[in-house]
């Protein structure tokens, strides 16, 4: 434990995490795109992964995620009051980390086709343990919130406008009250008054003791969700190994 976060408040701590690219149909080159990511989340903040396109932003999100394995390091996940390395989680205790513990915003809504709205929002929820009627009373108010039309509720997502994807994406992210938010770009395709519903609630959320580490590449966005800045660009390598 003594390499972890000793504030109590911790949520997620990332330890010298790399990670390298092979390049199979390039001839097997190697692309390290992180090296030594040192970073500390506690319950209450939103910290901002800082950096030009390329630096290996969404790469350390990814990782914080399971989405990626870390070539080395790893990232410990504070899940039901113990700390659990997500970098080498079982694939069964990964699904149970997401479930209850690290919640995903991204700039993708990828669902079941012909899954009505509603459903899309509330499954997470529901996959907590939520009672079903719960559940949807949770999505309709987020979908409320977030401006997508009643009309649209009983309808799949997946012919909607891509700003009307991301606002339930982002519903479907926040419904789970996850301790953990981890969002890639959620107002990317949002006009202003969107954008700033969206930023009320991970506001909302983050006062609420959720732990939030996010990429915005939007300037004025970024200066109203932070409470800090965490800079990956010394952390990159565009070497060939």
């Amino acid at each position: 434990m003594s390499m972890l976060a000793t504030d109590p408040q911790a949520r997620i701590a990332v330890r010298d995490v790399h990670k390298t690219f092979t390049l199979h149909t390039q001839g097997g080159v190697r692309l390290a795109v992180l090296a030594g990511a040192m970073l500390d989340v506690a319950a209450g903040e939103c910290v901002v992964l800082n950096g030009a396109s390329g630096t290996g932003k969404s790469t350390l999100l990814r990782c914080m995620y399971a989405n990626y394995q870390p070539t080395h390091g790893d990232v410990w996940v504070r899940h039901c009051g113990e700390w659990v390395n997500l970098s080498t989680a079982n694939p069964h205790e990964v699904v149970a980390l997401r479930r209850a513990t690290v919640g995903w915003v991204s700039q993708f809504l990828r669902v079941i086709p012909r899954v009505p709205t509603l459903d899309v929002v509330a499954e997470p929820a529901i996959a907590q343990g939520v009672s079903r009627t719960d559940a949807r009373e949770r999505a309709v108010a987020l979908l409320r919130v977030l401006n997508v039309s009643e009309r649209l509720w009983a309808l799949a997502p997946a012919t909607f406008s891509g700003g009307e994807q991301q606002r339930v994406n982002v519903a479907r992210g926040l419904v789970g009250a996850h301790p953990i938010l981890l969002v890639d770009e959620p107002t990317a395709s949002l006009d202003d008054a969107n954008a700033d519903v969206v930023i009320s609630l991970l506001n909302e959320a983050r006062i609420g003791g959720t732990a939030i580490v996010g990429i915005f590449h939007d300037t004025d966005v970024r200066r109203r969700v932070a409470t800090r800045m965490y800079d990956v660009t010394n952390l990159t390598s565009s070497e060939e190994l």
